[in-house]
């Protein structure tokens, strides 16, 4: 038989300061802490950029870029992922760049067609997300590679018009080029998307 242990003084402050650190559902532990303040950012940024202080939107955007990285890497590291954390990070990413893209447009400094491009293809990307889920009880879509060169292509676009724009770096071609990438890999990313969800959807590929 093991003998019970009383627990000591220490036990209640354990358990209050458990409380205080996670809701229902979903630990708030470092992590997505760090996301949160990422999605806080958002206004930020934006409210910078209208306010033509592109200096300090292009370090509140590098910052947000790093606390990307850092979160995953906790989580991964310390095994610190929660349901939470799975549902608040792309929000957050998908967040900060929306924003930002519409921000610059409404300033003058992002085509307007490049950023309904971002926007329609993200809106299709959730749409054949939602018809997925709805006919297969267990699906879980992986990002493309395809996507992963888009998000890459559409964040230096935003740090290059941003540095730019308040610390004075010399443009030249650069901006059209990455204009013209972010243009070319949202729509083949869009385009896989839909193309993945048309093969799950048939059968002819089987949900991960």
């Amino acid at each position: 038989m093991v003998p019970e242990i009383t627990p000591g003084p220490e036990a209640p402050a354990r358990r209050a300061l458990a409380s205080q650190t996670t809701i229902p559902g979903a630990e708030l532990n470092l992590p997505n802490l760090i996301t949160l303040a990422r999605l806080l950012s958002v206004p930020l940024a934006i409210w910078l950029i209208l306010g033509q202080r592109y200096g300090v939107a292009f370090w509140v955007f590098v910052g947000a870029g790093i606390s990307d990285a850092l979160d995953g890497y906790i989580a991964k590291r310390w095994n610190r992922r929660t349901r939470l954390g799975a549902l608040l990070d792309p929000i957050a990413d998908k967040a900060l760049l929306t924003g930002v893209y519409l921000t610059l447009a409404v300033a003058g400094h992002l085509p307007a067609w490049l950023v309904f491009l971002v926007i329609l293809r993200d809106g299709l990307i959730v749409l054949g997300y939602i018809v997925i889920r709805s006919t297969a009880a267990r699906t879980r879509l992986d990002p493309l590679y395809i996507s992963k060169v888009n998000t890459l292509v559409q964040i230096a676009l935003v740090g290059f018009v941003l540095a730019r724009l308040g610390l004075g770096v010399e443009a030249g071609l650069e901006t059209a080029l990455l204009i013209g990438a972010a243009a070319v890999t949202t729509v083949w990313s869009g385009l896989s998307y839909l193309a993945r969800c048309a093969r799950l959807s048939s059968g002819a590929e089987h949900p991960s």
